[in-house]
């Protein structure tokens, strides 16, 4: 009996799985990541190049003078403290508002819903309109508030107050698909084995749904640094206190200082840049933590 013919391989198997294997593949592959590659260069890449090559027109020492010129470096903390402070302030009260939206019925929620993608149809410059009316000393709320001594009009209250109210949609939206496709019987079994609702929320709930809601947040500061339109009305634009960099790069522009737009431009993203790695950084290693405890469990 020989012993070479279990050991024998079809020739034609290898150009059967190759077939097998470019099945799978999207039709019309190559085109469809041309055309991807083609559009975001043309949307994204191009642009931001041609924004750091603008900037490059400075030499080293104008560069540096124009982005940590006091005036530059006020709008920076201002414009990046606001940010972050709407993007956690969005992060807590998003996810309680997507919780609600997602595991609750009540009267009016279909209402709440719609109003939720209001920021997003609402043009900014309205909105900034809007919110100056209302919060202003003599509006609706900043009467009440005036006697109080509290101002939100034209303070940095204000500039963060108009950056919550366009990033909100982000954190909901981006939690609530999830929210919903959490499965109940989770839950279930983690109360019959004695588990808590304090255990189930932070043992179960939340660790599916950490990473949608660092994407909110992100998206909520990425969208809160590039604002413009809504903040320049209800901040009054005053140097060293209600100034954001967006403003900045405005008034170079209408200054016909191009290089000096572009260079507070460049800074910017840069500072975008930094926040997105720090945000995948945070997937990174919470995707590990999750599977270290999957694997020790």
């Amino acid at each position: 009996m020989s012993l070479a013919a279990p050991l024998s391989v079809p020739v034609a198997s290898a150009p059967r799985q190759h077939r097998r294997f470019n099945r799978r593949v999207l039709p019309g592959f190559p085109l469809a990541i041309g055309y991807t590659v083609f559009y975001l260069s043309l949307v994204v890449l191009i642009p931001l190049g041609a924004l750091v090559l603008k900037a490059s027109g400075l030499s080293w020492s104008a560069f540096w003078t124009t982005v940590t010129a006091p005036e530059v470096v006020a709008a920076y903390k201002l414009s990046l403290g606001a940010s972050l402070v709407a993007a956690l302030v969005n992060g807590v009260f998003g996810f309680i508002g997507a919780w609600a939206l997602a595991r609750y019925e009540f009267p009016g929620r279909r209402i709440i819903d719609a109003l939720i993608d209001l920021p997003f149809a609402l043009p900014t410059a309205v909105a900034g309109i809007a919110l100056t009316t209302i919060y202003a000393p003599n509006g609706w709320i900043g009467a009440l508030l005036a006697p109080l001594g509290i101002r939100i009009a034209f303070t940095p209250a204000g500039v963060t107050l108009a950056l919550i109210f366009v990033g909100i949609p982000f954190v909901i939206r981006t939690l609530q698909p999830v929210i919903q496709t959490l499965p109940a019987d989770v839950e279930e079994a983690a109360a019959c084995l004695g588990a808590s609702r304090v255990q189930t929320f932070c043992k179960v709930i939340l660790p599916a749904l950490v990473p949608a809601w660092l994407t909110g947040i992100a998206l909520s500061f990425g969208r809160a640094v590039g604002e413009y339109g809504s903040v320049v009305f209800i901040s009054a634009n005053l140097p060293f206190r209600t100034e954001i960099a967006p403003l900045l790069i405005v008034n170079k522009l209408e200054q016909y200082n191009y290089p000096g737009a572009a260079a507070i431009g460049t800074v910017m993203l840069l500072f975008s840049f930094v926040s997105l790695i720090g945000v995948n950084a945070l997937h990174r290693w919470h995707a590990g933590n999750t599977m270290a405890r999957e694997e020790s469990g």
